[in-house]
């Protein structure tokens, strides 16, 4: 099997209070522990969205996860969404709010 059929991406948008709560430092370390490879930001909005690369498995165990968040966090909603791959990682990072 071609490694590219294992590997999927999901899309995600967590709502609630999820800034300033270190949310997305701990979506990275959360990530990097599940050997995901993808990004998080903040949104201007008040969100966090993410995309995460990886094995289906994987990506579920960082989907639950972010149901619960950082230790300061209260996740009030999450939207995921499984898309067409588009662009490969080569880990996984914070990047500027949007």
């Amino acid at each position: 099997m071609v490694m590219s059929e294992t590997i999927q991406q999901i899309h995600v948008f967590v709502s609630g209070v999820v800034q300033g709560v270190w949310f997305r430092a701990h979506t990275v370390e959360k990530a990097q522990q599940l050997g995901l490879t993808g990004w998080v930001r903040n949104l201007s909005d008040g969100r966090v969205e993410y995309v995460a690369q990886g094995e289906r498995a994987k990506l579920e165990a960082l989907k639950e996860w972010t149901y619960t968040g950082s230790p300061k966090s209260n996740v009030t909603q999450v939207n995921t969404e499984f898309e067409t791959i588009t662009e490969s990682f080569n880990d996984f990072q914070q990047k500027p709010t949007l």
